[in-house]
């Protein structure tokens, strides 16, 4: 995307007959009036030096002589399609100035006047095409219902993971939140993420994921519903409140179900217990700190030997679907096809990336424009 000068303004595109608005970068109103106020008087300009220097061959027909006013005058009634025919152009190279100079012009100053609805169709077809080809090709992403502090921390700790910006889309029923999040460089649709159309815009039926962070549990619970009414592959992973909805959660298709409620309880309680272990759990949490969890395959060396013996703190092993503790007896060997949840330190460039993102605020995020 781009990034005119004059202190460009970020907005987002909302396309109406798609529901889905994609990141882009556009001069604010006043910088696109100023400009075309300019462009103008650089046309009206032009016409006069054209005019003024073959004043001579015009005629006034109100004292026959043509001063720079009467050129100024001419010039302006002239671009504007007027024509009061007062003064007009006499002799052969006036008329030739006239017919390929001033036509172009007076074509050329009508196109700034109109330029603003020219530039509305324009945009608005470039950016139905856009969205179109957008949702087209859109599969095997991740879509985050609900942009708040969980649905983005989701989205950050998916990225620092290695997934792509445009592989995510938001989903959330304000469109101050979506433009926010197109400001950040989300593609979002507005709208109620219970209704299985919104859902399809996002093409929820196409994505690898889908990450429910609402406010309300019973949302969450329809949500969940609807999602796997749409696709019965789709990965649907819940945020709840309150423990007590995870089973109705797990039993509208939720594959995994996070209470928040609880969990925080269980750290405070650690943080007074044991300020130390809060600490290290805090740590574990947020990602780009100096430990993080992560999951990856077990490598060819690992193969055939102990999980005590990788590199890494192993804390479960996954073994077709089951997940195994790191005790486990039935984990005292690796395969090769196993995959190994870890302990490790964040990667420096993560924690540069996100500390970047502070520094610069959310407005400094540029994603090209497709």
């Amino acid at each position: 995307m781009r990034l005119p000068a004059s202190h460009p303004r970020r907005t987002a595109s909302e396309d109406l007959s798609h529901g889905a608005s994609l990141p882009r970068y556009v001069a604010g109103p006043l910088v696109q009036v100023i400009r075309r106020i300019l462009m103008a008087f650089a046309v009206l300009t032009a016409a006069v030096v054209l005019v003024y220097a073959d004043r001579g061959g015009y005629l006034d027909n109100h004292d026959g002589h043509v001063n720079f006013w009467d050129v100024l005058y001419y010039v302006t009634v002239s671009l504007s399609t007027t024509g009061y025919g007062d003064i007009v152009p006499a002799s052969h190279g006036a008329r030739l100035i006239t017919t390929f100079l001033i036509t172009p012009l007076r074509v050329l100053f009508l196109i700034i006047l109109v330029g603003t609805t020219l530039e509305v169709l324009t945009e608005r077809t470039r950016d139905q095409w856009r969205v179109a080809h957008w949702r087209k090709n859109l599969r095997d992403h991740t879509v985050i219902v609900g942009f708040g502090t969980k649905g983005r921390s989701a989205a950050e700790t998916l990225m620092s993971a290695g997934l792509a910006r445009d592989q995510i889309v938001i989903v959330d029923p304000s469109g101050k939140v979506v433009e926010g999040a197109n400001a950040d460089g989300y593609a979002g649709v507005i709208g109620d993420a219970t209704r299985s159309d919104v859902l399809v815009r996002a093409r929820a039926d196409r994505a690898r994921q889908v990450v429910i962070s609402t406010q309300r549990d019973d949302t969450a619970v329809l949500v969940a519903l609807t999602v796997r009414q749409l696709s019965t592959t789709v990965r649907i992973v819940a945020s709840v409140r309150e423990e007590e909805n995870v089973p109705l959660l797990r039993q509208s298709g939720a594959d995994a179900v996070i209470t928040s409620a609880s969990a925080v309880g269980r750290m405070l309680g650690l943080s007074v217990i044991s300020p130390s272990s809060g600490a290290v759990m805090e740590d574990l949490i947020q990602h780009s700190k100096g430990l993080s969890l992560r999951e990856r395959p077990v490598t060819k060396s690992e193969a055939g030997r102990s999980p005590r013996d990788t590199d890494d703190l192993v804390v479960s092993v996954i073994r077709g679907h089951q997940l195994l503790p790191y005790d486990d007896p039935d984990a005292a060997t690796l395969e090769l096809t196993d995959r190994l949840v870890v302990i490790q330190r964040a990667r420096p460039e993560e924690a540069k990336v996100l500390t970047d993102k502070r520094e610069r605020g959310p407005g400094s995020w540029r994603i090209p424009r497709r």
